[in-house]
């Protein structure tokens, strides 16, 4: 990203300079010049014209014999735009350009700026959003870290936002999303996928809204690195194997639809016999048995592990309802199961900090997209912060990848906002 405040002479660092070296000086100079021809003129007479078509407007009158509207249209329309021209020509290179990548965006305070808002934070996903200790009684499980972190933080820098944050971690990941609707909370995040289904309570009404999206997901398999092979497809999958997830997330939803062992609306498969705290029961094929990303059947809460009618089929275990997912990756260490389902970003994360004894397959060819939540009465107050957020990740342009490759590219986004 070009630093415009120094202007250093930089590529951004999402562009590939290798594929910037291939140009051939002057290969279509013969092609271009066949029919044209050039005239030269004197420096003095060239500054007035700034390309060939100015030449053409200005001397057709003359050579027609008499000015047409047309031509007067044409001739006064050029007189503004040599003056924008002449006015460009007298500022620096720096000046020109901070003047073609200025925002185009509104500059509308997004609140009061007397009022701060309360943001909830899920604590245990890094890297996109988790306390600095995952103990609960720690002091540094206030402090929010990651990816969704930084760009809060940023959003306070940029001057004329009206954005202010206090933040506040959240322990429980089911229904989440939810509690931006509550009084507690304005916004909630931790990398939530976005899903309409999402935005409605128990009843059915709709009652929070989601930014349009600032991180993008799949879903994904860690495994041992020694079972990698073995792995690298979901068909793979069979009774003998034990994936872990957690809870209500995508990661969870993702699997048993890939696996078979749910139907497109999240309908458990007629004969998966699934634990709970009442006991064992055995799904009959109807809604009454439903496990989705946005939430599922009463007799189907607490569940711990899920056994599969077929043999093509995994056995799902849930773990990290107390402490995230730091319960799965302890049980994958220790061989108590074979696999953990869950997004990308996190695994990737995992398994380059393992020393390779983690390793990521079973990409979905599915994408997902997260966001903040807001509660629907402050729709434009999202609409507000989506706009800063659109900036910031240049139209999703800047993400995660560049976010890791160089942590302060979002506040040098924001150092540009500042200097419009």
């Amino acid at each position: 990203m070009t630093d415009i405040a120094t202007c250093n002479n930089e590529l951004r660092p999402e562009y590939n300079e290798t594929s910037l070296k291939n140009g051939i000086r002057g290969k279509y100079a013969e092609q271009y010049a066949a029919g044209t021809n050039i005239v030269r003129l004197a420096p003095d007479i060239a500054a007035v014209f700034p390309n060939d078509g100015t030449v053409e407007v200005l001397s057709s009158p003359v050579i027609g014999g008499k000015s047409t509207k047309r031509n007067i249209k044409k001739i006064t329309r050029l007189v503004s735009v040599l003056a924008t021209v002449i006015f460009v020509a007298g500022l620096s290179a720096c000046e020109q350009l901070q003047q073609m990548v200025q925002p185009t965006m509104s500059s509308q305070a997004c609140t009061d700026g007397a009022r701060v808002l309360n943001v909830g934070f899920y604590a245990y996903f890094s890297p996109v959003s988790y306390s600095a200790n995952e103990n609960p009684a720690s002091d540094a499980f206030n402090t929010h870290l990651g990816y969704e972190a930084d760009l809060l933080t940023v959003l306070e820098a940029m001057e004329g936002t009206g954005l202010s944050f206090v933040r506040r971690p959240i322990a429980v990941w089911p229904d989440i999303w939810l509690k931006s609707a509550e009084p507690e909370y304005d916004i909630v995040g931790g990398g939530i996928t976005i899903l309409d289904s999402r935005t409605r309570d128990a009843t059915g009404n709709t009652v929070i809204t989601f930014t349009s999206g600032h991180i993008k997901f799949r879903q994904s398999l860690l495994v041992r690195t020694e079972d990698a092979e073995r792995f690298a497809v979901h068909a793979n999958l069979t009774s003998a194997v034990r994936v872990g997830v957690l809870p209500a997330t995508t990661g969870e939803a993702r699997l048993l639809e890939l696996t078979g062992l749910v139907d497109p609306n999240g309908i458990l498969v007629e004969g998966t016999r699934v634990e709970t705290p009442l006991g064992t029961v055995v799904a009959d094929g109807t809604a009454a048995y439903t496990i989705t990303a946005a939430g599922t059947t009463p007799n189907l809460a607490g569940r711990s592990h899920l056994y599969r009618p077929l043999e093509s089929m995994p056995q799902v275990i849930y773990l990290g309802d107390e402490v995230g997912e730091s319960a799965l990756l302890d049980a994958l260490a220790a061989g108590m199961i074979d696999a953990i389902a869950r997004g990308e970003v996190g695994n990737r994360d995992v398994a380059q900090a393992s020393n390779s004894m983690f390793a990521v397959t079973a990409l979905d060819e599915q994408f997902e997209l997260g966001g903040f939540t807001l509660a629907v009465e402050d729709a434009a107050l999202a609409a507000c912060i989506d706009e800063k957020l659109n900036y910031l990740t240049d139209n999703r342009n800047i993400g995660y990848a560049e976010w890791v490759a160089d942590p302060s590219v979002f506040m040098r986004r924001a150092q540009m906002w500042n200097n419009r």
